[in-house]
């Protein structure tokens, strides 16, 4: 893949966006971790506010990360920021205001590999970028693209209801455009991006469509 740029304004960009937010990171970190604490112990407003936290991330990847400072080296992160607030906007509309999305961790197939992927991306990732030599400021961060997007495939894996395919269209794209460019790159901590991107919809998909239909008793639905 041709990129208008090198690894090194790549990585460039990232100390800029990691110096300008700080000590933001640790705020996004205590986000994900809540989230998964909601889905774990459930509340009456569980759900609502794992949705918000999504749509929190994405708007916040488009806005604070391509939008002020990825544009300054690629002209195609104006696309970029937009496709993230509209997946911000649709967890939004589908965790929200018409709330159709519903999570629950369970100690199944899928809540087991969403797990792994929630792991990867808070505490693998990092630590596979600091041996892969990506120091801080200069490294990816949780709340920036790649690592909230596996973040993201995870929590969908916690759901305990159908997920909408517009939810999954977004990040599945970002999985492959991210993990091309950075393959490209050498930030080889990505290819979890890629894991993340084909199997989490994959199973999503499996999952949704062997679910069982919702049980209508004699009486009931007149």
């Amino acid at each position: 893949m041709n990129l208008p740029f090198t690894t090194e304004q790549f990585l460039s960009v990232f100390g800029q966006y990691n110096q300008a937010v700080w000590p933001v990171q640790f705020v996004l970190n205590l986000f994900g971790l809540a989230s998964i604490l909601l889905a774990v112990k459930e509340t009456g407003f569980s759900d609502r506010l794992i949705a918000m936290t999504l749509s929190f991330f994405w708007l916040w990847i488009g806005l604070a990360y391509h939008l002020a400072f990825f544009t300054a080296i690629n002209p195609a992160a104006y696309a970029f920021a937009v496709l993230t607030v509209i997946q911000g906007i649709i967890f939004l509309i589908f965790g929200v205001f018409n709330p159709r999305l519903s999570f629950h961790f369970r100690p199944n197939v899928y809540g087991l590999i969403g797990a792994l992927m929630i792991l990867y991306a808070m505490v693998i990732y990092p630590v596979l970028g600091y041996k892969l030599g990506h120091i801080f400021p200069e490294s990816p961060t949780f709340g920036l693209p790649c690592p909230t997007t596996i973040f993201t495939f995870g929590l969908l894996l916690w759901t305990d209801s159908k997920v909408p395919r517009s939810v999954l269209v977004i990040p599945f794209l970002w999985s492959l455009v991210g993990f091309s460019a950075a393959l490209t790159l050498g930030i080889l901590e990505d290819t979890g991006l890629l894991v993340a991107g084909i199997v989490g919809v994959v199973l999503i998909i499996v999952r949704d469509k062997n679910a069982p239909k919702p049980d209508i008793g004699v009486g009931q639905g007149a």
